[in-house]
């Protein structure tokens, strides 16, 4: 018997999410699906694209990159085409795919995200948005969204007025409890959450004595994070009654497990498919070669296992 991989990411919605594996890419790390030819991405689970802004943004100044142990600082800025071509140029190619499309979603204001909500709503090809608290709240001094629970919370409640799509919420790891905001944002109306984004994290060229980013600061992500991400799926998962997808240094089948028995129903694979851009499929894969090995009917059975 094949054992069973499938899943709902919004079971409570009408226009819900299921999900054929587990499997999803994270935002910004692969584009907006159209650029990968290197395998089948019709076998993964969701494409999630990289972050949309009403208006096309271009991003930080260089350097964006740089190399760290196990891992990796990024400072793109949001670089992207905006909502606008998006809809255009990219909408249309994802309403042929079998493999589900989700947005996500990046505002300075609580106003941006409910327009780009509201906009996405009925787009052929746009199975669902993920939104990213990771922004500065620029009516409140700069700080993210999603460090206060009471601002995150109004940024979902306000996209789920704006759209009858499943709405995921991506939560930032640069908090002082997790576990607080994620409840608000459960309460205030999202589907599932995203665990986690990046890590705050910064280099310096000795030689230069500069730091290595043209924003000085910049996410850090890979291997380096995953200890951090597994433990906070693990306290979130205690505290919230919607599905998570574990987001952090996954690269292959068994980091996959260890998210889905702390608690995670999907993972999405990012870091790891700039050094092995078969990675999401080899993350699937690995899932595959490790239910059937010990015999599991459905990877649902997984979800929390380590819960006890």
């Amino acid at each position: 018997m094949t054992p069973d991989l499938s899943l709902q990411l919004a079971p409570r919605r009408e226009r819900n999410l299921p999900l054929a594996n587990p499997v999803m890419t994270a935002s910004g790390t692969f584009g907006y699906g159209t650029e990968q030819h290197l395998f089948d991405i019709q076998r993964l689970g969701a494409i999630v694209c990289k972050g949309t802004t009403l208006s096309p943004r271009e991003g930080n100044p260089h350097p964006r990159l740089a190399e760290t142990p196990c891992g990796m600082l990024n400072s793109i800025g949001l670089q992207n085409i905006g909502v606008e071509a998006l809809i255009r140029d990219k909408a249309p190619v994802w309403a042929a795919w079998r493999v589900p499309v989700i947005v996500n979603i990046a505002g300075d204001t609580v106003d941006d995200y409910a327009r780009l909500a509201a906009r996405l709503d009925s787009i052929p090809g746009v199975s669902g948005l993920e939104v990213n608290i990771s922004c500065p709240n620029v009516k409140a001094g700069g700080s993210e969204f999603g460090a206060d629970p009471a601002a995150a919370a109004q940024v979902t409640a306000a996209v789920r007025a704006a759209t009858s799509l499943p709405v995921l919420v991506k939560l930032t790891p640069n908090v002082a409890d997790i576990v607080s905001v994620a409840a608000a944002v459960a309460g205030a109306g999202a589907d599932a959450l995203t665990l986690i984004n990046t890590l705050r994290g910064m280099a310096i060229d000795v030689v230069r004595r500069r730091p290595v980013l043209g924003a000085v600061t910049g996410g850090l992500s890979g291997p380096a994070v995953k200890p951090v991400a597994l433990a906070m799926v693990y306290q979130v998962a205690g505290a919230v009654d919607i599905p998570i997808i574990g987001c952090g240094g996954i690269s292959s089948g068994r980091d996959a497990i260890e998210f889905i028995m702390a608690g995670a129903s999907a993972v999405q694979v990012g870091c790891a498919g700039f050094a092995n851009p078969r990675a999401p499929l080899d993350v699937l894969e690995g899932i595959e070669q490790f239910i059937a090995e010990k015999g599991i009917a459905s990877i649902r059975e997984l979800v929390g296992a380590a819960k006890g």
